[in-house]
């Protein structure tokens, strides 16, 4: 088992934080940071800024320069050995002289998997891996979701009342939580490669699902979801406005309307409704890591009670809607303490008035 040191420790958990500025703009590539040191003085750092641009290792070799031979890279997943829209990474490393990298996991994309590290051995370079790993695999939990399992990382985001509740009896459900929470999620969205809801919700809340951030922070627009087997909301709903696409994802036989122009893609019916395994393989198919749920009970209920649902964004707020007002979940068939879904805290957070939880499945 590889021993790894202080010094170590604290220059890939600066390449993780590093990678994390990417989360808004590198989809549907991994976030990745690189430190470039020769021990623990920092000669380059760079991370993967956007898709299609340098990744984290050019960058720390353009900052570190002549400074590049003879240290050691840590990265926060192997480096490349392929060429697509840039040239492979580990061939930049080993132009460089670079004496040893230090990967904190294996990237198991088909096009490196292993290969990256074959590559430097196979020119001198001392490789190590498996530092801080679990938290690598964290940071990119989508990519790894598409690359292993053929499906995104699914969150459903949800706001509730202290008696948890997300609506009144009637839909109304302006406004449970504050601003600030409000402005949580989007950070949330612009994290994720699709934001999906369902017919009824666009029906009732008319929402638009875009990302608004006042600072001008940049961001890659996700795609906006519909499931709406019968294309009932085709011709309605702020979901259609503004520069980010819309793709309505219909039933086999729906009918649509000539004269409405939009992205739709027939999907294979489960029982009556569209299949969702079948939704969430078709949205990796497309590239897209990480589907935020932004929907009724129905529809997060059934994502949860199919075992899809991967995390849960949950902002609680200090109010009580009283027990006629509509519940979390619906339709998940628990009759028992045994059928119980056990779910693991990763996170809290105060935010504004609010509670953010960040659980996941255990």
């Amino acid at each position: 088992m590889t021993e790894f040191s202080v010094t170590d420790h604290a220059l890939m958990a600066r390449a993780l934080r590093l990678a994390e500025r990417g989360a808004y703009t590198t989809k549907p590539n991994p976030m990745v940071g690189c430190v470039i040191a020769h021990g623990d003085e920092i000669a380059g750092e760079g991370w993967h800024e956007r898709a299609g641009e340098a990744h984290a290792e050019i960058h720390a070799l353009r900052a570190a320069g002549e400074r590049a031979k003879g240290a050691t890279a840590y990265v926060t997943l192997e480096p490349c050995a392929h060429t697509g829209r840039t040239g492979p990474c580990a061939d930049a490393l080993i132009a460089a002289g670079v004496g040893k990298v230090v990967a904190a996991m294996r990237d198991p994309f088909p096009q490196v998997a292993g290969k990256g590290f074959d590559k430097l051995r196979a020119a001198g370079i001392e490789v190590q891996h498996g530092l801080l790993e679990a938290q690598a695999r964290q940071l990119n939990r989508g990519f790894l979701s598409r690359v292993e399992r053929g499906r995104p990382w699914l969150r459903v985001k949800l706001g509730m009342s202290l008696d948890g509740r997300t609506a009144m009896a009637n839909g109304d459900s302006k406004w449970i939580t504050g601003e600030a929470a409000r402005a949580d999620v989007a950070r949330w969205r612009a994290r994720s490669g699709a934001i999906l809801t369902g017919a009824n919700t666009v029906l009732a809340d008319d929402p638009q699902l875009t990302v608004r951030f006042d600072d001008g922070t940049p961001f890659v627009a996700p795609l906006r979801v519909v499931l709406d087997a019968g294309m009932a909301t085709i011709a309605r709903g702020r979901v259609r406005e503004g520069d980010a696409p819309t793709l309505y994802l219909h039933a086999p036989d729906a009918k649509l309307p000539r004269e409405v122009q939009v992205q739709h893609q027939a999907v294979a019916l489960d029982d009556g409704r569209l299949d969702l395994r079948a939704v969430l393989e078709l949205l990796a198919a497309r590239g897209v890591n990480e589907v935020q749920v932004e929907a009724g009970a129905t529809l997060a209920g059934a994502f949860l009670a199919e075992n899809l649902a991967d995390e849960v964004l949950l902002y609680i707020a200090p109010v009580l809607l009283g027990d006629t007002a509509r519940p979390l979940f619906a339709g998940l068939g628990i009759n028992e303490m045994a059928q119980k879904l056990q779910l693991k805290l990763v996170e809290s957070r105060q935010v504004g008035a609010d509670l953010r939880l960040l659980l996941q499945r255990a």
